[in-house]
Parts: C-alpha cells; structure tokens; sequence
C-alpha cells in the first residue's frame, strides 16, 4: 500500500476562534493542516487534521475553487505518499464532476479499516474467531474478498467461523468468482468460509435469519439488517460509514459496537484535541 499520510478534511469545530479562511480580502487561502503522530493511528498511517472553516471570508460561502485550491495545497505538503478523506459536509461542497478526485483510493480505504479493526475489533476477533461479511456491490466482489482477506490476516490462525453474504446475479457464479480466495482460506489456515446469498424482501437486500456474533465486515451500500446474538457485544464495522446503519446499530441497546473509518477518523482528531487541551491546562497550573 502506497498511502503513507491521510488528511482529514473535516468541519472546523465550534470551539475553534477561527471561522473564516480569510481575515482580510486580499489574504491568500489556506488551511489548517496539522500532521498527527502516527501512534494516534496505531502506526498503520500518519494522520493529518484538516478542519475547514465554516465560511471563506467573513460570512461568504466557500467557493469550490478557492477550497479545491487550499486543500492540494495541505495534500501536497504533508509527509510522504499523501491521500484525502473527506467529512460528508465538506464533500457537499464539490460539484459531483470534480469529487472523483477526492475520493480515497482503495489503498487508503484499506489501511483504515486495518487500522480500524486493530483499535477497536482486535480483542473480538482474538476471542470469538467469528466474522461475517456483508459484500457489496457485484462489480466490486474481486476488491472486497482480496481485501477482507488483507484485513483478517493478523487474526487468521484464531478465526474458526467466516461467512460471506453477497448478491445473487443472474448470469453469475459466485462460487466460480471468489474460488481462487476462498481456497487461500483453506490450504493456508484450515478454514472453510461459508457463502450465502442476501434475501430478498420488503425493504431491499437483507441477511437471513442466523444470528451473527464477534465481526461484522460491511461493504454494501444500503443497509441489509444482519441479526445479531443477544448475548455479548458484537462490533460492527462499517466501511463505507453510513449514518443509516449507525442509527441503526446505536438502536440495538449497547449490544453492537459500532466503528466506522470516518468515526475512527473522528476519534483521532478528537483525542489529540482533549490531549493539547489537558497539556494546556496542566502547564497553567504549573505556572
């Protein structure tokens, strides 16, 4: 992977005194870019904290030029191979032409959602070796088994139950498709995944009834409503950070941990922010 640095491009707190990138009109544009260690990433990246303004001058909306401008400009200065993230807020505010080119690359997407699961999920894996993975879209099947078979390869040797739901094509072989992946699973590691289609029902996609336990892996663009065990807490990671299914998880009373690459991208920036906070404080008190 060649993605070294990620910026989080992200809405500028409230608490921040800086509400406009620009105090006077003839000021050039910039932003804030601040590189993190990479510890606060678990060393899987160096993270880079981008907030943005609310406005661009005074009271004036961003134009996308002026704020397409800025942020190449913290990208290409950072450390390293360098890739952006973007909050769904700041993405509202590029035409739909111009936001393939800040959309993470695969590398990128792969390396937070390792850095994801060895945060929040590790101790999971290590003590149910349950996973479930919800793929995605058909087209993406390829992508979405090479990755999952990336992420779960630190956890491997303890995982004894891996099932995979997909989307039923007409025309297609899912078997036939993900041979080559599933057979890695069983000559290296002695496991035999399972492979089962998405239902079809009122409201969409969704999986069946069996009840999934320890890692939920999810791809898919909409929710497809896994049921979850009653007993213990199950942690769910979404991949493509989907407000619908943390709504969705938050409604199961404590029983899914829910994580996300942008709720993992959240944390970090936030808990640097508390940690210059409380090193502030505790330097006026020595003083």
């Amino acid at each position: 992977m060649e993605t070294e640095s990620i910026v989080y491009f992200h809405p500028m707190q409230e608490t921040y005194k800086m509400t406009a990138a620009k105090k006077h009109w003839w000021e050039s544009v910039s932003l804030p870019g601040k590189v993190l260690p990479a510890e606060a990433a678990g060393g899987f990246f160096v993270p880079v904290d981008c907030p943005v303004p609310l406005f661009y001058y005074k009271k004036k909306p961003w134009k996308q030029e002026n704020l397409l401008n800025a942020m190449e400009i913290v990208v290409g200065a950072v450390p390293g191979m360098a890739d952006a993230f973007l909050h769904p807020k700041i993405m509202t505010l590029i035409s739909q032409e111009k936001r393939e080119r800040w959309e993470p690359r695969r590398e990128t997407q792969q390396r937070l959602s390792a850095a994801l699961l060895a945060g929040c999920a590790a101790d999971c894996l290590f003590r149910k070796g349950r996973v479930t993975v919800l793929l995605g879209r058909h087209e993406d099947t390829d992508w979405q088994m090479e990755m999952t078979r990336r992420l779960l390869e630190p956890y491997l040797p303890r995982i004894n139950s891996l099932i995979f739901y997909y989307e039923e094509v007409e025309g297609t072989d899912i078997w036939e498709e993900t041979a080559e992946e599933l057979e890695t699973y069983g000559y290296e590691y002695g496991l035999v995944p399972g492979m089962m289609p998405y239902l079809d029902s009122g409201e969409g996609l969704c999986c069946g009834r069996e009840r999934c336990g320890g890692v939920i892996l999810d791809y898919a663009d909409a929710p497809r409503y896994p049921r979850v065990e009653r007993e213990g807490q199950t942690v769910y990671a979404d991949l493509t950070s989907s407000p619908e299914k943390e709504q969705g998880c938050i409604r199961k009373s404590g029983r899914i941990l829910y994580s996300s690459p942008l709720k993992y991208l959240d944390t970090i920036v936030k808990n640097e922010y508390y940690r210059k906070m409380y090193a502030m404080a505790m330097s006026s008190a020595q003083t």
